[in-house]
């Protein structure tokens, strides 16, 4: 979950775009016109929750009914407080300035444009998963020559999974995430343009708008970790780079995550509910919602305005993740890198990181949320490395983990010649715009000589290249399990005439990834430090529980080769 500035309705009544202006009532304190979300009371009507934002002096320029969740500009400064003052609704959520700077649209070589929906309107797009795939040329099932270098993917035998069950067209998981570079060609052969949305317009956070509406169109990434995570579901087996987890599935992206690595209520918001409403079948969450690390309902070191921000965003989460999973979908979510038990959290130091000052913050485990992990139905997933060891940064506890997964620990194998390599981490796709910007790719697009060991360029005989590289997180953790529960669904989903395509009930599959994980105890002494590979005391992390279920590895290490055999 590692951020990169270190990061039913039918759709038509869910998303709806407003255009009518609703006054404010006298200005306080006026400043200049800023977006809120606004998260409505449970029950309100959207015309009562309307009028209690224009009687805070707000005005609505787009709401999703299903969730009760709204888009607001506001001049007034005290804007929160009266929303939290309403008695109608929960709270208000800096969304950001409102000013932008574009500039003349740029493309990188190679990326088809595609033009993106704003996710607040309907099209004929917006219809069941399997009806709006386009045709694609058939992959294989054999590994590709970067598929040496995936420690991960043998680990959960994947490698052997294939031969049995390589993924269903008619299966899509969506990356909730940055976007996805489909330029790339082990990421095109499997990418859906027509089903996927850019939830998450530019902020000035971003830089300067690529495109005139600042909406980047689908099929790019700006931030490069929704690249990384749809490489290591379903990279096509095609002979070519990688291939993932699941390389016959179908890649939708849902863009949610800003280009500088932040993560918004509104956008996840809509991201879930276009989800549930397209019929998808799985959606990956490698990411918490900013600006809380930890949303509580009624913490001391917050004013009364940031409490009822916080409590808008818990419950526009748990909406949301409610209406996803009674649609169908798997939700699948990354534990965390902050190396804390999340049952027993430790002081937050590093929250708001938008719109606010950081402070420390006592976090009360019984009124405070990691969202969306913490969420409901959401699958946690915890990070090891190639030892099969709980990476040092990854979060664990028998409160809230559910599996383990590959996500990189560039400090395994302490005493060996593997300690403190690159490869111990995990190896995806990863978009050139971003390596350029981090000066590890020429202008001329190939590999400085310096990252020749981490950053690899390959091309087809076509001409179109791919590049890939090494990050470690539970944000390479989550895709593992992701693309494991997309291949259980593959094999065992059934025809679904409603939904169209192939479906799975999202309870029964969570059932079968846990049944089938590879099992593993917890570490001997149970109490497993850090201190050799250069980490100090606070890294410390006791394992509770047994071998059937503990808190640094779940039901197990997730196991693809038994998830589609046993």
């Amino acid at each position: 979950m590692t951020k990169r500035r270190i990061v039913g309705a039918s759709a038509l009544a869910a998303l709806t775009l407003l255009s009518t202006t609703v006054s404010g009532s006298a200005q306080a304190a006026p400043t200049a016109p800023t977006e809120y979300t606004v998260v409505a009371e449970e029950g309100v009507p959207v015309s009562a929750a309307t009028a209690a934002i224009t009687a805070a002096g707000g005005t609505v320029v787009a709401r999703n009914d299903a969730i009760g969740l709204f888009r607001v500009t506001s001049h007034r400064a005290d804007f929160p407080a009266k929303v939290a003052g309403s008695g109608t609704l929960i709270g208000a959520n800096l969304r950001a300035p409102i000013g932008r700077s574009p500039r003349a649209p740029r493309q990188e070589a190679g990326v088809q444009s595609v033009t993106a929906g704003s996710g607040f309107t309907a099209s004929a797009a917006m219809s069941p998963a399997a009806a709006a795939l386009p045709a694609r040329a058939g992959s294989t099932a054999g590994l590709d020559p970067l598929d040496t270098r995936l420690w991960g993917l043998k680990m959960i035998k994947a490698d052997r999974a294939r031969s049995v069950e390589a993924g269903e067209r008619g299966i899509t998981v969506g990356m909730l995430d940055t976007g996805l570079d489909a330029s790339n060609p082990d990421l095109a052969a499997n990418f859906s343009a027509s089903l996927s949305r850019n939830f998450a317009p530019d902020i000035p956070e971003d830089g300067p708008c690529e495109v005139a509406s600042c909406l980047d169109p689908v099929g790019t990434d700006d931030g490069g970790h929704g690249t990384h995570v749809a490489g290591t579901i379903a990279a096509a087996a095609d002979g070519f780079g990688i291939s993932g987890v699941a390389p016959g599935v179908t890649l939708v992206e849902l863009k949610g995550g800003q280009d500088s690595g932040s993560f918004f209520l509104e956008p996840i918001v809509n991201a879930l509910t276009y989800a549930g409403d397209a019929g998808l079948d799985v959606v990956n969450m490698s990411f918490y919602v900013d600006p809380w690390l930890y949303n509580c309902t009624a913490n001391a070191a917050d004013s009364p305005a940031e409490q009822a921000g916080q409590q808008a965003i818990i419950a526009g989460m748990r909406r949301a993740l409610e209406y996803a999973h009674s649609k169908g979908v798997t939700l699948v979510g990354a534990l965390g890198n902050n190396h804390e038990d999340l049952g027993s959290p430790r002081t937050d130091t590093s929250s708001p990181n938008f719109g606010g000052t950081p402070r420390p913050r006592r976090i009360d485990n019984a009124t405070c949320w990691d969202l969306p992990v913490e969420g409901p139905h959401v699958i946690g997933v915890s990070s090891v490395g190639p030892s099969t060891s709980k990476a040092d940064y990854s979060n664990y506890g028998v409160e809230q983990i559910s599996v383990a997964a590959p996500g990189g620990f560039r400090g395994d194998g302490y005493g060996t010649s593997s300690f403190n390599s690159v490869s111990n981490q995990i190896l995806s796709t990863y978009p050139l715009k971003v390596l350029r910007e981090e000066n590890k790719v020429d202008s001329a697009g190939n590999v400085r000589s310096s990252y020749a060991s981490s950053v690899f360029k390959r091309c087809t005989t076509g001409g179109a290249c791919g590049y890939y590289t090494y990050l470690q997180g539970t944000s390479m953790a989550a895709p593992h399990a992701s693309g494991v529960a997309a291949l259980i669904a593959s094999r065992y989903g059934t025809r679904d005439a409603t939904r169209g395509g192939m479906s799975m009930d999202p309870a029964a599959l969570e059932r079968r990834l846990y049944e089938t994980a590879t099992k593993r105890s917890c570490p001997s002494p149970r109490l497993r430090t850090y201190t050799r590979e250069g980490r100090s005391a606070e890294y410390n992390a006791y394992c509770s529980g047994d071998s059937s279920f503990n808190g640094f590895y779940g039901y197990g290490i997730v196991d693809a080769y038994a998830s589609v055999t046993r």
